[in-house]
């Protein structure tokens, strides 16, 4: 045997040493191991689909979700039909959710339907009594029923809840208006413009009843 072959003799020796010796160390890339999620919406993709590697699905908006945003859709549109069905379909899904009932009793208020209106107030004040929306939205709809001390209180209760809502001393002030309490409105209209001076329609009425 010539020196040339006893070299390559012992240099296949040295890699077949090697290659059994990584095979059963266990170290080498293990299918399912290296390249496993790490969470379980990730999703595992290769080389060939680089696209898919740890990609993570679009969140999907929940059914409450899509019917508040279809009512929303249809009062924009200013189909109050629509509306109504999607937010009892809503109140079916959850008899208790504030964002249902707000939109319920505001298509509510838009229709006239004063008394249902109420109903739906109410029944946000039962799960949320510091709401000064629905205690502001209530007193709106009371005042339509005819129940002005009523109005009164709620309105006042908003107030309390939130002084610096401008829209709140404009709606007491409108009520006192109508019940020809026109010192107190003329206060209240004067409280809303100094909080919001875009309020037109208060300006208009400070002038009409300080003359």
């Amino acid at each position: 045997m010539s020196t040339f072959q006893l070299l390559l003799l012992v240099l296949a020796g040295a890699i077949f040493y090697l290659f059994f010796k990584q095979l059963f160390s266990g170290s080498f890339p293990k299918r399912g191991v290296d390249f496993e999620a790490k969470r379980a919406d990730e999703q595992i993709g290769g080389i060939n689909r680089p696209d898919k590697t740890f990609s993570t699905p679009a969140v999907q908006p929940t059914r409450m979700e899509q019917l508040l945003k279809m009512a929303d859709a249809a009062i924009e549109k200013e189909d109050l039909q629509e509306a109504e069905k999607a937010l009892q379909s809503a109140l079916i899904l959850d008899e208790n959710s504030i964002e249902a009932l707000q939109r319920s009793g505001y298509v509510a208020m838009q229709q006239k339907k004063y008394q249902e209106a109420k109903e739906y107030f109410e029944k946000i004040l039962s799960l949320d009594e510091s709401d000064d929306m629905a205690h502001a939205s209530l007193a709106n709809a009371l005042h339509q029923l005819g129940d002005e001390e009523g109005a009164k209180q709620h309105h006042e209760r908003a107030i309390a809840l939130d002084p610096e809502y401008a829209p709140h001393h404009f709606n007491y002030a409108n009520t006192l208006y109508d019940l020809g309490c026109k010192e107190e409105a003329l206060i209240e209209y004067k409280k809303a413009f100094a909080l919001d001076s875009e309020l037109e329609v208060a300006k208009k009425m400070i002038k009409e009843l300080s003359e």
